[in-house]
């Protein structure tokens, strides 16, 4: 089944065309460096105006900064943040184009994270290329916003995710205007946002509304009071959030479950080994013998408490004695002393 794109150019007219960044930003991810650029290229070639519109968590920083040089040699690039605009996202509306912002949307901004293995070098390596990314990531920030790079890395790089409203990216100069979208739910999470919007582009949301579903989930008691199909798009992003909540839950319970089945299966195991024990300890003292174990072994089994008792309350027969004496005198002692009586009574 061939990959799905959260991200494609549409042409609503003979001037103007639009092109989605929407999705997680990597070569191997939604967002990919190169398709955007080729449609770029077609774009600044064909069109006289050209829209982006983003809706990203972010995600790698090198195919991000390949997309934000792309853009800014688009002159004819107008940037729109419909839903979400979070870490390397943000950088890429910065590159110069003029950027506006849904009144409902997010912008996110925070320090570079990455991880690396290797040796103390190799990591000592990755730490500084870490800390180079940032500086240039601090420069694209602060000439947007009109600060110093050291300002904004004391503000913004502070190891927190800085979550700026419309409002808030505009008063700091992130954004350059405001703009109005669909009516989405005032309270919807970043996440719920996120997913609300990449629905609009999706082609699975549109497929409900052209069948007549819509109607249907209307008459479902869940969707009574939504207002318009946006709401009822915004419902079912939040359900199927819910429903990924419970399959974490789930996913946790079974585990909970096996680690539950180990330690029974140990616990088993060493009550099993503890009978063992118990049964050779009585064969090796004389309560209990090869003829008789089986029997002691089935009431171990029955009742362990009840068994042990029996076990315990059978007298010990010579072969103790003939242990402690082996202890105290050596080891043929017991033999010489039964030698000895027998000479002594069946012989005279």
């Amino acid at each position: 089944m061939a990959k799905r794109k959260f991200y494609n150019m549409m042409v609503p007219g003979d001037k103007e065309c639009t092109i989605f960044i929407y999705g997680e930003i990597g070569e191997c991810a939604e967002v990919k460096s190169s398709d955007i650029a080729q449609e770029l290229i077609i774009a600044n070639q064909k069109y006289e105006h050209v829209n982006i519109r983003i809706n990203s968590i972010g995600g790698d920083v090198f195919t991000g900064l390949a997309i934000y040089n792309a853009l800014k040699r688009c002159s004819k690039a107008h940037i729109y943040i419909d839903g979400v605009a979070a870490s390397m996202a943000s950088a890429i509306a910065m590159c110069g184009a003029p950027v506006e912002m849904s009144r409902h949307a997010r912008l996110m901004i925070h320090s570079v994270k990455g991880g690396f293995y290797g040796t103390a070098d190799e990591m000592e390596s990755t730490v500084k290329e870490i800390r180079t990314l940032e500086e240039t990531l601090c420069d694209m920030y602060a000439r947007k916003c009109g600060m110093t790079a050291d300002e904004f890395r004391a503000q913004y790089f502070d190891g927190e995710d800085h979550w700026l409203s419309a409002r808030q990216a505009l008063d700091m100069g992130f954004i350059d205007g405001i703009y109005d979208t669909d009516p989405v739910p005032e309270n919807l999470t970043n996440e719920e946002l996120y997913q609300t919007f990449n629905n609009r582009l999706d082609t699975k949301p549109q497929t409900i509304l052209n069948m007549g579903l819509i109607d249907e989930l209307r008459k479902d008691p869940q969707f009574k009071d939504c207002k318009d199909d946006a709401e009822i798009l915004a419902k079912v992003g939040t359900l199927k959030s819910q429903a990924g909540g419970a399959a974490a839950l789930a996913q946790e319970n079974a585990a909970l479950k096996r680690e539950n089945q180990a330690f029974k299966e140990e616990k088993e195991a060493a009550f099993k080994a503890q009978k063992k024990q118990l049964l050779d300890d009585a064969e090796k003292c004389g309560r209990i013998n090869a003829s008789t174990r089986p029997a002691f072994e089935a009431l171990l089994e029955s009742d362990y408490e009840k068994g042990k008792a029996a076990i315990e309350a059978l007298p010990a027969t010579k072969r103790v004695i003939q242990d402690i004496n082996r202890d105290q005198d050596g080891p043929d002692a017991w033999d010489k002393k039964q030698a000895e009586i027998r000479e002594k009574y069946y012989n005279n």
